[in-house]
């Protein structure tokens, strides 16, 4: 289908910026509440304006919730929506002075003009990955509520009262006890949504078949991947998880080789760090790999990165050939 449209969105809490443009120049601009009557009121002025929807590129930065009527929008009408990186899109426009929510919303619009051809149109989930995702955030919330009332507690302990200490850790009993058993009946019921669909237990039958890789390192790989819609190459989710290495260097000038970007997904790539220091600490293929590197002379943290792109090479693998992963693969003959 031809664009002949481009809409930019700056999205906040209450209001809606649109900034709709065609391939010459920026048509019209219009601020609504950030709410269904509000984009029913968009819809108006696109028809008034005879701006096809249909016929449109819209983008936005992602803004978690904030974005959820837009998502909604899309959805019901069947349209192209491309939901972006801000800093890709800050980055991308140069050197800018000033800002506005309809300046925003504007260079928006001419960043989708500009790059349409990169655009990754957004896929709606499904109702159970949505589901899964408010979960997984719940577990995520709880498990820092506890580690919040642990650790202070723990670092203190050395330079504290004994019996003060006591006392407190007493107190604290009632409250980790409550929220322990919190985090296994949120962990219940993300097992058991994942066991009552059918594909969702398929994959993940052949994601946690790659050693090291467990159930919390499957529930962030299907909420970030859509279900491995989003990624389908290992190289590109390795990179947006922060594992692959980059050179920098400026003619002769090479600053400390090559290392990894710190713009990724950081929650991801603790859980692959994790998944790859339990695999080493255990016999197996991977862990000889890791003592055979480290003996001869390599770096520990970079062994540890090239595992956790093993890891994620091996899990798309599966996905992709449907298949589980055979720790002793044996080729058929022809």
């Amino acid at each position: 289908m031809e664009t002949t449209f481009f809409i930019g969105i700056d999205v906040s809490k209450k209001t809606l910026d649109f900034a709709v443009r065609d391939c010459k120049q920026s048509l019209f601009h219009v601020k609504v509440e950030n709410s269904l009557a509000g984009l029913e009121q968009f819809k108006k002025q696109c028809i008034a304006q005879n701006i096809n929807l249909q016929h449109s590129l819209i983008c936005c930065e992602h803004t978690g919730i904030y974005s959820q009527n837009i998502l909604t929008l899309a959805t019901q009408e069947h349209l192209s929506l491309w939901l972006e990186s801000s800093l890709r899109i800050k980055r991308s426009l140069g050197l800018q002075r000033g800002k506005n929510d309809k300046i925003d919303a504007i260079r928006i619009s001419e960043y989708a003009y500009r790059y349409a051809d990169r655009a990754v149109i957004w896929q709606p989930e499904r109702q159970v990955i949505v589901k899964l995702r408010q979960l997984v955030g719940l577990r995520k919330r709880l498990l820092n509520a506890k580690s919040a009332l642990k650790v202070p507690l723990y670092e203190v302990a050395d330079f504290q009262d004994k019996k003060l200490q006591k006392e407190m850790e007493k107190l604290n009993t009632k409250p980790i006890a409550a929220l322990e058993k919190q985090i296994a009946e949120v962990e219940k019921k993300i097992n058991e949504l994942i066991k009552k669909d059918d594909s969702l237990f398929h994959l993940f039958s052949l994601v946690t078949s790659v050693e090291g890789v467990g159930p919390v390192v499957f529930w962030e790989m299907i909420i970030t991947t859509n279900e491995f819609k989003l990624f389908s190459c290992p190289r590109k989710f390795a990179c947006y998880s922060g594992v692959v290495p980059f050179e920098h260097s400026s003619g002769t000038s090479i600053r400390g080789g090559t290392r990894v970007s710190h713009i990724a997904n950081k929650r991801m790539k603790k859980l692959l760090h994790m998944a790859a220091l339990a695999v080493i600490s255990k016999q197996g293929e991977l862990a000889t790999y890791y003592h055979r590197k480290v003996e001869r002379g390599k770096n520990k943290m970079s062994v540890i990165n090239a595992i956790r792109n093993k890891l994620i090479h091996r899990v798309f693998a599966c996905v992709r050939d449907d298949r589980k992963y055979e720790k002793n693969y044996a080729p058929a003959l022809a």
